[in-house]
């Protein structure tokens, strides 16, 4: 198959699919789903490329957009590809401060704004940063302030493109587009310095979408994916990407906080997401497993049992299973994991690609063993995602799957992963230095994270190297290891562990405070507020033996000696996790000095 850059691939969608949905989308006002075709797309973008055009954008021109998730950004994205310009996604949850580095950084003339909080942190800028020239307003609600005579709204735009008759500029510069221009500049999150840009062009994107279609042959232009994560992360904008690409319709959510509603409502067969979610998952299936009595105990232990056995055991090694396993699994599968399925929201699930963070193998087991196809894998922005993922038969739970087709992987010094390929960035914008730092001599992009290959070829993540610490006694400790496996437990929500040059680890950690409160009640605990609650002895000693329990197969310096309970979750707002909710350790032994050195004395 044939794959063209991006310039004009909403054009070729449309002469192939016509009226067929592209995308659909909730109104944030009206919370009714709006369905948009192929045609209505081309056209929309067409409009939105020439009035880029009326408006003075130049050809590799860096502009950005600003907002979460909506149709409007999927438009101004494949508009400015046809003009041969570069966007620079910006995360709708960030800083004035934050956009304000990027903005500067990346020459933004025009950025496209989504609601208040994001026009007002932008209009900020432009006050003290003139050479941004203009904003253009998504949502049309949003309030602009008296003194603004330079900003216009989406609506306005798209009328303007409607009038201009400069579709030959479009045309012309649509056609010049080339493998070697630049797409996005997707800016990393930084947890340990200032953001840097990765600069991804048109043939990363363009081999990107080519090996993963030779790879996840499972999907087609039947499915329906759900656009969850931020389009700003790179692994859900090449996935988006990837469904356009595939003719995948997709189902745009606006609001992270309603994606239990949204999944629900529109039960997507494919959805990108980060393991966060499908530990949720995990938490809330289990509580129902606990709660259950009588033969519904008996019923979920026994198609759990079989479940494991069909799935795992047979399916996952490309072996039938033996025919009196397969009818019990059929039986289990319509009484037991069908319903499980639907009350998540994925009756017909396919494929559910998960990466971002460690996915522990207890959560990927158990989903396996219910029939969700999770499809773990691998990758950074600078790789433009994917590096490796699970095949459909033959993938090893321990590891993040097999290489991408054409992506090279080999393990160098103090075992860091590096990589090759047509989908690694052309490097840092405006930062030759580090772009030198992470590539070898002979051009292997160095990932920061540690690993080894299976015998199989099969790629295994041990920790990221920048994280891993060494106690004063010598032992190398890898948190995300230890962090991964307490985020399975119910009653605790996130965790950061604490040692570098310390004698022993320690943690600090959020406590999931809803089903803490529900144990609270059963117990008959009272207390006026969080602070109160988590130090309440019964409320400390249940953490305790959690803790204990799920800790039980680490190294005994690896383990956890003691712990402080926190009454608020880590957030992007304090500045304890990146947007893509990574946990920023500085910040953390920082702002938290006081209670970490308490659990040292």
């Amino acid at each position: 198959m044939i794959i063209e850059n991006f310039s004009n691939l909403i054009r070729r969608q449309k002469q192939k699919y016509g009226n067929r949905e592209a995308f659909r989308h909730k109104d944030p006002h009206t919370k009714n789903w709006i369905s948009t075709s192929w045609e209505t797309f081309a056209l929309q973008v067409k409009n939105i490329a020439k009035a880029m055009v009326e408006m003075g954008v130049n050809e590799q021109e860096n502009m950005a957009t600003y907002t979460q998730n909506r149709p409007e950004g999927l438009i101004a994205d494949f508009a400015a590809y046809s003009n041969r310009a570069v966007m620079v996604p910006l995360y709708a949850t960030s800083s004035e401060a934050q956009i304000e580095y990027i903005i500067k950084e990346a020459e933004i003339r025009f950025l496209f704004v989504g609601e208040q909080f994001q026009y007002d942190n932008a209009r900020a800028v432009q006050k003290r940063f003139p050479v941004l020239e203009k904003l253009i307003i998504l949502d049309s609600e949003v309030k602009k302030d008296d003194e603004d005579t330079t900003s216009v709204y989406f609506s306005e735009m798209m009328a303007l493109g409607e009038r201009s008759q400069r579709d030959d500029v479009v045309e012309e510069r649509s056609g010049k587009v080339t493998d070697s221009d630049l797409c996005n500049i997707i800016y990393t999150s930084g947890t340990t310095g200032e953001p840097k840009g990765v600069m991804l062009t048109h043939g990363n994107y363009r081999q990107a979408m080519r090996i993963h279609i030779d790879r996840l042959n499972m999907v087609s232009d039947k499915d329906l994916s759900m656009c969850f994560l931020p389009l700003t992360h790179v692994f859900e904008r090449a996935w988006t990407y990837f469904c356009l690409e595939s003719g995948i319709r997709v189902a745009i959510n606006f609001d992270p906080k309603e994606i239990q509603k949204t999944i629900r409502e529109v039960q997507p067969t494919i959805m990108c997401s980060v393991p966060r979610f499908w530990e949720k998952v995990y938490t809330a299936v289990q509580e129902k497993i606990a709660q259950a009595k009588g033969i519904q105990k008996v019923m979920m232990s026994a198609a759990l049992e079989v479940g494991r056995k069909r799935n795992l055991s047979y399916a996952r090694t490309g072996r039938k299973a033996p025919l009196w396993t397969e009818l019990k699994y059929k039986f289990f599968d319509k009484v037991v994991f069908t319903r499980l399925r639907a009350a998540i929201g994925i009756p017909k699930g396919n494929i559910f690609p998960t990466a971002g963070a460690p996915l522990s193998d207890t959560i990927n087991e158990f989903l396996h063993t219910c029939g969700i196809n999770i499809v773990y894998g691998y990758g950074l922005t600078e790789t433009t995602a994917t590096v490796t993922c699970f095949d459909t038969v033959g993938y090893e739970i321990g590891t993040v799957g097999t290489v991408m087709p054409e992506v090279q992987v080999k393990i160098g010094e103090n075992n860091e992963i590096l990589v090759k390929g047509p989908t690694v960035m052309k490097g840092y914008y405006k930062k030759p230095l580090e772009t030198q730092a992470v590539f070898t001599q002979d051009g292997w992009f160095r990932t920061g994270d540690a690993g080894n290959l299976s015998s199989t070829g099969a790629l295994v993540l041990t920790e990221r190297i920048k994280d891993l610490f060494k106690t004063s006694n010598g032992k190398y400790i890898a948190p995300q290891a230890i962090e991964t496996k307490l985020g399975e437990d119910k009653y605790i929500d996130q965790v950061a562990v604490i040692g570098d040059q310390r004698k022993y680890v320690t943690a600090i950690i959020i406590p999931a405070f809803e089903a803490l409160k529900e144990y609270a009640a059963q117990k008959q605990i009272q207390y006026r507020n969080l602070e109160e609650l988590i130090k309440n002895q019964n409320i400390q000693k249940l953490i305790q033996e959690r803790v204990n329990e799920l800790q039980k197969n680490f190294a005994r310096f690896e383990q956890i000696k003691k712990f402080t309970l926190l009454p608020r979750a880590f957030s992007m707002e304090a500045g304890e996790l990146t947007n893509t909710l990574k946990i920023r350790r500085p910040i953390i032994n920082k702002m938290y000095r006081a209670e970490i050195e308490a659990m040292y004395v």
